[in-house]
């Protein structure tokens, strides 16, 4: 890889960095769903600082070609993303059907005042 080529992957991946940085100030992105962004970010600029790194860490994992390990590598962060993703909606799931359940235990709890408030004015 030539030299423009790994200074423009650098400039972007900074520039992800600054705007995933930005998200989280502004309370859009929360830290802890950003941290794999960040990981990925840091790997990216290791592998595009030292390309060598590549080409090393291939042949010592028995990789005939340094693209696949960049390959493997993007499958691999891919299920941590999807991974991470479906924990997070499985504890909203979970959070969303014990706060659906109290409304409605609520609401019921209410209906009967009401109906109890009713019935003390007809009495009277």
């Amino acid at each position: 890889m030539n030299i423009k080529t790994q200074i423009l992957v650098a400039v972007i991946v900074l520039l992800a960095m600054a705007a995933l940085v930005n998200m989280i100030r502004k309370n859009k992105l929360e830290l802890k769903y950003c941290l794999l962004w960040f990981l990925s970010g840091v790997a990216i600029l290791v592998f595009d600082c030292f390309p060598w790194l590549t080409t090393k860490l291939a042949s010592v994992m028995g990789i005939g070609q340094p693209i696949n390990l960049l390959f493997f590598a993007g499958f691999c962060f891919s299920l941590l993303i999807i991974f991470s993703l479906t924990a997070a909606v499985s504890r909203f799931s979970v959070k969303i059907k014990k706060l659906t359940q109290e409304i409605a235990l609520l609401e019921k709890k209410i209906e009967g005042m009401e109906g109890t408030k009713a019935s003390d004015e007809n009495e009277k």
